[in-house]
């Protein structure tokens, strides 16, 4: 009896040293469980099943989901088993408010657009309270439909700053700097209230402020290089529209003896933190000027192919190593913001302007949606991908569409079948923005209301110009 005492004791004592042994759990704020995680990370690390855990803003650890439960215990676990859970999708180029002019001037070339149409109703409409209801409007689109960061050039952009943070999103804003604008009689008062813009936000947690010089074609010399000096002097990114058209091309060529690109070379204008919006005319001289210069390119192709502006080079951006990222461009001009669109059209069309099927497979459009677009902000160690300290960025989709069936390789699904209404979780910075198709940060009904409302004074605005 005293020997069975003895091995009793004898395992007790095992068993508490083995408990002792084992490391205690880190408490974290949430666990994301999926039925597959991809990670985007240089690997491009898929887990089926994987588990992302957060605490706070940041990511701390991206694993199957028993290693999570072993490392971590979580205030909050969302189980979004059997959604694929992934990067929050990156915007790099659109102009928010403008969702309020969705529809109003279609089957145009981009001059004829924005002269005849474009820049005469933002005259007579565009306020402050245009642009935030057209923000909010954006911003709901963009969570259902899995943006978590994106890229803005337009008016009045403290009001879309104030707006995208209360939202929850993550924005890149510019202020858009041109001759006369509705927020600025003059390309130095534009630069006056793009500097108070940085200011006011310059150490944001969601917002990045940027200068937004528009083109070659409506700023003169001076001006560019003004905005140039005041990116610099504030240590902010440069937003531009670069060789949208063959027009520009011709007008610079006349006017200037050189390409945009070759322009803005020859006057000094490229700098560290600059993205190009389009880029679609561009010679492989004028690839070689971006990549030197490390500017981020803004690949837009439902915008370019609506205004039959022409396909981008996207091969020969990335064959030459330059940052390219996705854009929708303003849904005045593409007629939505959603990313996951913008991917498939893009794969699509590089296929055709190439005639290879093989070009833009699935995963490089994947890529230029996260990681790519994150590198042409230069924000690629903040978020894009889904890696420990990371910001918690990340979106669910929904695989139980019947399209969506069967399912054999999910990032050919997702680029290729997925639409922004599959997306059912939006998180940024940590935040659940959207869980299970209800916005938690916007009250849906009323933000749909505020715009019907203001497309009555825009619809009478256009009809009386």
């Amino acid at each position: 009896m005293m020997v069975a005492m003895r091995a009793r004791i004898v395992l007790v004592l095992l068993a508490i040293s083995a408990l002792a042994a084992q490391p205690a759990r880190r408490d974290v704020s949430l666990v994301v469980v999926g039925g597959t995680v991809i990670t985007e990370n240089a690997q491009h690390r898929a887990l089926t099943p994987g588990a992302v855990a957060i605490d706070g803003s940041t990511i701390v650890d991206v694993d199957t989901p028993d290693a999570i439960a072993a490392r971590y215990r979580a205030a909050d676990t969302l189980d979004a088993r059997p959604d694929i859970v992934l990067p929050g999708l990156i915007n790099t180029h659109t102009h928010a408010p403008m969702v309020m002019l969705r529809g109003l001037a279609d089957d145009l070339a981009l001059m004829d657009w924005l002269q005849r149409y474009i820049f005469p109703a933002e005259a007579k409409t565009v306020s402050p309270e245009f642009v935030r209801t057209g923000t909010r409007l954006a911003a709901l689109e963009m969570i259902e439909s899995g943006t978590t960061t994106y890229t803005d050039m337009y008016y009045f952009e403290e009001v879309i700053a104030e707006a995208t943070r209360r939202a929850g999103l993550r924005g890149v804003l510019g202020e858009t700097i041109i001759a006369s604008s509705p927020d600025a009689k003059s390309a130095d008062e534009g630069l006056a209230r793009t500097e108070s813009f940085i200011k006011a936000f310059k150490n944001d947690a969601l917002i990045v402020p940027a200068v937004a010089p528009h083109s070659i074609y409506t700023l003169d010399r001076t001006a560019l290089l003004a905005s140039k000096a005041l990116a610099t002097r504030y240590g902010v990114p440069v937003l531009i529209h670069l060789a949208e058209t063959d027009a520009e091309v011709q007008g610079a060529r006349t006017q200037h003896n050189a390409t945009p690109t070759g322009y803005l070379e020859a006057i000094g204008f490229w700098g560290p933190r600059t993205v190009a919006a389009h880029g679609v005319w561009v010679t492989d001289e004028d690839i070689a000027i971006l990549k030197r210069r490390n500017v981020g390119v803004s690949y837009n192709p439902e915008s370019n192919m609506k205004l039959a502006s022409g396909a981008a080079p996207v091969t020969k951006y990335l064959a030459a190593g330059i940052a390219l990222g996705l854009g929708t461009d303003g849904a005045a001009s593409n007629n939505d913001l959603d990313m996951f669109e913008a991917m498939r059209q893009g794969a699509f069309l590089e296929k055709l302007s190439t005639r290879d099927p093989k070009a833009m497979p699935a995963q490089a459009a994947l890529d230029l949606a996260t990681i790519g677009g994150a590198r042409v902000l230069g924000m690629e160690r903040m978020i894009g991908s889904l890696e420990a300290g990371k910001r918690a960025d990340l979106i669910t989709v929904s695989m139980g569409a019947s399209r969506q069936t069967p399912l054999y390789n999910a990032v050919s699904q997702l680029v290729y079948t997925t639409r922004g209404d599959d997306v059912r979780t939006t998180i940024v910075n940590g935040k659940v923005l959207m869980a299970n198709r209800t916005v938690r940060t916007l009250d849906r009904a009323a933000v749909i209301a505020d715009a019907k409302k203001l497309a009555e004074k825009v619809r009478e605005a256009v009809r009386t110009r």
